[in-house]
Order: C-alpha cells, then sequence, then structure tokens
C-alpha cells in the first residue's frame, strides 16, 4: 500500500526532480473502498481534511462526528476499517521503534556547526522549535531550509517540496534567489517547490495546516514552517480573560503539526517570539527572556532552540531543550546565502 518516488539533482539543469526511492509510511484514505466504506463517506472525510487512513486513527470519534453527514454508526464502522488497513498492535517493542526512526531524515540548515548541534540536521517525525528575539537569524534559518530540504538526501537535504505558511509578512523570494544560488540549484525551480500562505488570523492559520494534509498527499514535501507560530493567537487573544482560550486553540494547532509530521515523515519547523520575564531578572539570568507560549508549546515541541546575539553578523544557538540532544550551543553567521558557518 505504499507508493515510491525519487528525486534527484540535474547535473545539467541543477533542478530537483522527483526520487523514486522516498518510501511512504501512510494509507491513502481512498483504500477504505476495499473494506467497505461508500464513496461518500470517503468524500466527506477527505473535506474534513482527513486524507489518510492513518489520519483517521489519530482523530477521535468525537471530532468525527461533528463532520456533517456521519453518524454514530458510520463513525464506528469507519473507525473499525481503518483498523483493517492498519494492522500495527497497540504495542511494539523498543527494537521496532528503532526500525521504524531508520526512515526519519535530518535536513542540513546549511551550517556545519548548527547541524553537529542537532545531531545531524532539522528531523523529520518531529518539531524544531526556534525562538529569540529579533535579529537573531530566525526568518533567515527559515529561508534557508526552503532550499536545503529541496536537495537530495545525501546533501542533507530531504528529497521534497516545502510548505510555508507566514503570520508575519517575512517571506522574502529574493533571499530565496540568493540561497539557491549558493548552493548550486536553480531558483526558479526551488521556488516553483515552495507551497506559500499567508495568514492575517489564527483561525486561517488553523485551517491552512488542516488543508496542507492534501497537498502531502498528492506530492512528496520534506518539510513544513510556520514563521512565527505564536504572533497571531498573541495578536487574536490579548489580557488573562482570553488566556485559557488562546492557550487551547495553540494546542489543537500543534497537535494538527505533530500528527502532519508523523503522518507524512515531514519536519516541522516552527519560529516564535520570546518576551521579557521579569522573574528571571529578578534573580540576576543573564538572559532574562522566556518563549511564548507555556507550557502547551514547551510540551509540543520536540526540540527547542535558544537563539541569541553575538559579535556582528555572529549568532548563538544553544538547545534549550531536546528527549535526545545534550545541552549545548554553537556559533553560526547570518550571510547573503542564508545562515552559515563563521567565516575566519
Amino acid at each position: 500500500m505504499s507508493r515510491t518516488r525519487e528525486r534527484t539533482v540535474s547535473p545539467a539543469e541543477n533542478v530537483i526532480e522527483e526520487n523514486e526511492e522516498q518510501r511512504e509510511c501512510y494509507v491513502v484514505i481512498g483504500n477504505l473502498q476495499n473494506v467497505g466504506i461508500n464513496v461518500s463517506d470517503i468524500q466527506k472525510l477527505q473535506n474534513a481534511g482527513i486524507h489518510t487512513v492513518n489520519a483517521i486513527q489519530m482523530t477521535t470519534s468525537k471530532k468525527l462526528l461533528a463532520i456533517k453527514g456521519l453518524s454514530e454508526a458510520k463513525v464506528a464502522k469507519i473507525k473499525e476499517a481503518s483498523s483493517k488497513l492498519i494492522t500495527a498492535s497497540l504495542f511494539c517493542t523498543g527494537f521496532d521503534v528503532l526500525e521504524r526512526r531508520k526512515d526519519v531524515l535530518r535536513l542540513s540548515t546549511g551550517c556545519k556547526a548548527f547541524d553537529e548541534l542537532l545531531g545531524g540536521g532539522i528531523e523529520s517525525m518531529s518539531i524544531t522549535e526556534i525562538f529569540g528575539e529579533f535579529r537573531t537569524g530566525k526568518t533567515q534559518i527559515c529561508h534557508t531550509l526552503c532550499v536545503t530540504a529541496q536537495l537530495p538526501t545525501e546533501l542533507g537535504g530531504g528529497n521534497g517540496k516545502v510548505v510555508f505558511i507566514d503570520t508575519e509578512g517575512t517571506f522574502r523570494p529574493d533571499r530565496i534567489i540568493q540561497i539557491a544560488n549558493r548552493f548550486g540549484v536553480d531558483a526558479n525551480t526551488v521556488l516553483d517547490n515552495i507551497l506559500y500562505a499567508r495568514a492575517y488570523t489564527h483561525e486561517a492559520q488553523m485551517e491552512m495546516v488542516s488543508a496542507v494534509s492534501s497537498k502531502l498527499v498528492e506530492e512528496r514535501y520534506s518539510l513544513i514552517i510556520v514563521d512565527s507560530v505564536t504572533a497571531l493567537f498573541r495578536v487574536d487573544f490579548s489580557g488573562r480573560a482570553e488566556l485559557a482560550e488562546r492557550q487551547q486553540k495553540l494546542g489543537q494547532f500543534m497537535s494538527r503539526l505533530m500528527k502532519l509530521s508523523e503522518e507524512f515523515n515531514t519536519a516541522v519547523l516552527i519560529s516564535n517570539q520570546v518576551v521579557s520575564d521579569p522573574s528571571g531578572g529578578a534573580m540576576f539570568v543573564s538572559d532574562p527572556k522566556k518563549p511564548i507560549g507555556g507550557h502547551i508549546l514547551a510540551h509540543s515541541s520536540t526540540t527547542r532552540i535558544s537563539l541569541r546575539k553575538g559579535r556582528g553578523d555572529q549568532r548563538i544557538a544553544k538547545i534549550y531543550d531536546s528527549p535526545s540532544l545534550p545541552e549545548a550551543e554553537c556559533v553560526y553567521q547570518l550571510s547573503d546565502g542564508g545562515i552559515c558557518d563563521v567565516k575566519d
């Protein structure tokens, strides 16, 4: 039930093409027809943003019941049918998990020191969060990864296209052209492989993530970028009276991102803003700033990276939280070609 794709870089044209060696880890929702589910019900699921059988397993019965036209009996039948197509048991061994994680990709940031800090690069099937104050290079990292994610795996890429959800109006195609020239790939092809969306409200941001799953089924996307994840939530929800609702909506958004990353073996990179922490200053902390989003974002992000300014164009990245990486830091530099190693 898996399909394969192949992507290579043409030496003649320096373009990124499809690679048939890329293995998919999901079952398309159309296969439900083979186990007795009506085409009309499958269409209802697709209209609700559910395009794989795996997504059904990741969705609660309560949410499926909220889809117009699906009764309790139909939801129960769909859940049962999806279980037949995905026969994995509830539990597996640690060795089985190890085998599955061989499919995990690591996307190069364009900076060797940064890649070493991350154990090889931005990891697929997980959410990587970068946060810091303005001018620390958050958007430049996002732009650089728009290019590197499209490179072949042997060059540190992910053999796939990129989704860029822009909440602050920071995406610049001219920067992509400069970075593409640095890596020797065709800039027009790279831009063509970026699926861009500009969000002005948190509701639109939520809808974009729900809608993107249909694109991930059609073609291979190796990276989803949200720059930045909390900006619109901060604007649309103000004051303590709306804090609980904001955190609830933010949690739902992050949950959807995590499901997409695991469903399609895609890397997710989110940038985040910071706020001054008065308590940190009182305790004589050298950098009394903390990322927005509180515990919701802290628990949803797999790897969190703190960014701060260094000398001149130099910036410092530090592992803030990770399940597998030790606390360490590296120095990187901002350049016309994106982020890179510090030049002597």
